[in-house]
């Protein structure tokens, strides 16, 4: 056989062992994509999803960067995860009061963008440790709506080249925004279950659910649980006077003003009756007395309004209790039983005071 037919069959080798690795890599990767694919379709819940859309894809792909953008207008998916006690946990999360500006990044077509990293364009959307030096930002779309965006960054220029591999990446942005959706929906049929349907705020069994959670991170982390207990004064002279109905409204009226003063790691519960209750983690007492007064203040600076020429002046009497690390004793329900009754026995306080004014446990 000539030199010339030797090199041309080695050469011949060459290119099919390069095909075959190829086609090994292709398939690898495909594995490891309907593997995270399924990952994210039976998620347990809203921080499952997360962990496996953001851990998992680093991790499955060998990223150095991957950051989620969620369009929150109304702050849902916050509050969700601040009442799954996880308000702290995906530092790669970033959230959007509004979706014009995502919107108008990836434009009319709604496609990946794939390419070099550009400050100008990217810094927003790759907030954490150093810039990488190739990124694809796939859109998260539900029904054509833009809900968030999948960062994905490497340290590989080329990694992520403008036209390449849009397929999989538009697969894989679409299986994470049905993901991200359904455990969304599964989060708020358990909310539905642990929220008060006359109010809007969360029932009993919630809050005494939370009350315990709280009390352990005042054990581990020893910063202070201030509980608030709040009580609307001469309620049964209003459902009496005007009817169950006008006591509705002003129950929910009374339940939106205390929860506009309170932030989204608070929580506000209707504990029964007129009766509600509200926990501010990480507050000492001076900032509890302070939210305290402008809730008692909020209530009773604006009358409620019947109807008509028809206002009802509502006020709202305010216990304060304290939780330390040092109150709690390795009984931690005892120690969120005895905040709370704390936090009652105020109330009574400031009842006998003469209403309408808040009070410190003792």
């Amino acid at each position: 056989m000539s030199t010339e037919l030797l090199n041309e069959n080695k050469d011949l080798r060459r290119r099919l062992t390069a095909v075959m690795a190829n086609a090994r890599h292709n398939e690898e990767r495909l594995r490891r994509f309907h593997e995270q694919e399924l990952c994210l379709l039976s998620a347990g819940g809203l921080i499952d999803l997360l962990r496996h859309a953001v851990v998992g894809h680093r991790q499955v792909f060998g990223l150095e960067t991957v950051s989620m953008t969620l369009i929150d207008p109304e702050y849902e998916l916050q509050r969700l995860l601040v009442d799954l006690g996880c308000s702290d946990g995906f530092p790669e999360l970033r959230f959007l009061e509004s979706g014009e500006e995502l919107a108008a990044f990836f434009g009319t077509a709604q496609l990946p963008k794939l390419g070099s990293y550009r400050a100008e364009h990217h810094a927003a959307l790759f907030h954490l440790g150093p810039p990488p030096a190739s990124v694809a930002v796939l859109p998260l779309l539900r029904q054509r709506r833009l809900i968030g965006s999948l960062n994905l960054g490497s340290r590989e220029e080329g990694r992520f080249i403008p036209g390449s591999a849009t397929d999989f990446l538009e697969r894989l942005g679409a299986v994470v925004a049905i993901g991200l959706e359904n455990a969304i929906n599964h989060e708020r049929l358990k909310h539905i279950g642990l929220t008060d349907a006359l109010t809007g705020v969360h029932n009993r069994r919630y809050f005494d659910r939370r009350l315990i959670e709280e009390v352990e991170r005042v054990q581990r982390t020893g910063q202070p649980l201030a509980c608030l207990f709040l009580d609307v004064d001469h309620f049964k002279k209003v459902n009496d006077t005007y009817g169950h109905q006008v006591g509705d409204r002003v129950l929910q009226e009374v339940a939106a003003r205390i929860k506009a003063q309170l932030r989204l790691s608070d929580s506000l519960g209707r504990y029964g009756g007129e009766e509600f209750a509200a926990l501010l983690v990480q507050t000492d007492a001076e900032q509890a007395l302070d939210i305290a007064e402008r809730i008692r203040a909020g209530i009773a600076a604006e009358p409620f309004r019947l109807g008509g020429d028809h206002n009802l002046a509502v006020t709202m009497s305010v216990g304060m209790a304290l939780l330390g690390a040092g109150d709690c004793d390795g009984d931690l329900p005892a120690a969120g039983e005895r905040l709370v009754a704390q936090a009652d026995e105020a109330v009574y306080k400031a009842k006998q005071g003469g209403r309408n004014r808040v009070e410190r446990a003792e």
